[in-house]
């Protein structure tokens, strides 16, 4: 009866969990950028009443151990980084990865070696007062700056060397977009010829669910989200659509891919199995009353 009571507990723990989880799924329904998260379970260690035996040759066949469960427990919580559609906005510093790729931006604008890297999947952004392209939250946008005129990026990797942050002088430019490859383009405002200005850089990783979240929709690498790119002796950054990484979408932000279909549908489930594991204690508990009273 004790065995109950303790894998009834470790239902409710995990299921509780469970529920943390899908509440912050819907909490960020509408968040730009949002992966969705979900639980898996797996079973505490059993305990062995009878091991297995063989079958005795021209005696008793083979018998099955006989184990009892001891609860359940949290495997892992798992980030979905499956696609999500586009919402059109038509502004022209919005953008989406389609495919591969997260966004690089860092806190300061200091060289990539003296600062912190982040990754992001929310496009949204914006230029300050000094030019800078930079997230909501003020974090600065990496990529490469163009030479006046063009973007020179061979094979379309990006040297860690020549990443920086993305710099639009004001007042320079009448109008400024962003092509599927990344480059930000421009109209000089003195001459009225179209310039490559800077590229914005994209980072591919061999398993993205190891990424680390961060808040403010940013990601941090970790020891096994891989190297990025891949492979750690080539270039950590590509252009947009080169070398796996995903082609950007311009004028759109990518919606967040929580499914409240299925995410209604596993609180209803997560709400029974919450409800189940107290039912096992309240008549393990009736169990236990009805074992004291024996004696009275």
């Amino acid at each position: 009866m004790m065995r109950s009571l303790y894998s009834g507990i470790s239902g409710l723990k995990n299921h509780q969990t469970r529920m943390d989880v899908i509440g912050n799924n819907i909490a960020n329904v509408n968040t730009a950028g949002f992966k969705a998260s979900r639980t898996i379970f797996q079973d505490i260690y059993s305990q062995t009443s009878r091991s297995a035996a063989a079958p005795v040759v021209g005696g008793a066949g083979g018998t099955n151990p006989m184990q009892i469960g001891l609860g359940v427990k949290l495997a892992t919580i798992d980030v979905l980084h499956t696609p999500a559609a586009i919402q059109r906005t038509d502004r022209e510093l919005d953008a989406m990865i389609e495919g591969d790729g997260f966004f690089a931006v860092s806190e300061t604008a200091d060289a990539v070696g003296d600062t912190a890297i982040y990754y992001t999947r929310a496009g949204n952004f914006y230029l300050d007062s000094d030019g800078n392209l930079v997230t909501a939250s003020g974090m600065y946008v990496r990529g490469v700056m163009g030479d006046g005129s063009v973007v020179d990026i061979p094979d379309g990797e990006i040297d860690e060397a020549s990443l920086g942050t993305i710099i639009i002088t004001p007042g320079t430019y009448s109008s400024i977009a962003i092509d599927p490859s990344g480059v930000i383009q421009g109209i000089d405002a003195a001459t009225g010829a179209k310039v490559q200005i800077a590229a914005i850089a994209v980072a591919t990783f061999i398993n993205p669910s190891g990424l680390e979240k961060m808040g403010d929709s940013l990601y941090a690498a970790t020891p096994n989200s891989g190297a990025v790119g891949g492979d750690p002796t080539a270039p950590m950054y590509y252009q947009a659509g080169t070398n796996g990484a995903g082609k950007i979408n311009p004028g759109g932000l990518e919606m967040s891919n929580v499914d409240i279909a299925t995410e209604f549908t596993d609180m209803i489930v997560t709400q029974r199995g919450f409800q189940a594991n107290s039912r096992i204690i309240t008549v393990s508990d009736t169990l236990l009353e009805e074992l004291v009273n024996l004696k009275r």
